[in-house]
């Protein structure tokens, strides 16, 4: 493999890290919401304003209060974006291996 294929490759996993990461912000405000912490705390603030434009975009698409007022949104992002960092690990390996 070619030292471009292996930066691609690099930065294939720079964007999939990125993408894990976000997955665990929203892992980590899904189970800060079940206890009901300060609003007024930065990082609580810090998590709400990352996490909320993902929920409202989510919530514009599903209903996603099925089940007796739990929030599926969470939910549904991190099955998406998972699925996100699977295709993306393929197409960033067929690109480095075609070089």
């Amino acid at each position: 493999m070619s030292s471009l294929g292996v930066t691609i490759l690099k930065l294939g996993g720079l964007f999939t890290g990125i993408i894990e990461m976000y997955i665990w912000v929203i892992i980590i405000a899904a189970l800060l919401s079940f206890v009901n912490p300060d609003p007024y705390n930065p990082v609580i603030q810090f998590l709400y304003r990352i996490t909320n434009p993902a929920y409202v975009f989510v919530r514009k698409f599903v209903n996603t209060n099925i089940m007796n007022g739990i929030d599926l949104a969470p939910l549904i992002i991190i099955i998406g974006l998972n699925v996100v960092v699977i295709l993306m690990d393929y197409i960033f390996a067929l690109i480095a291996s075609s070089l």
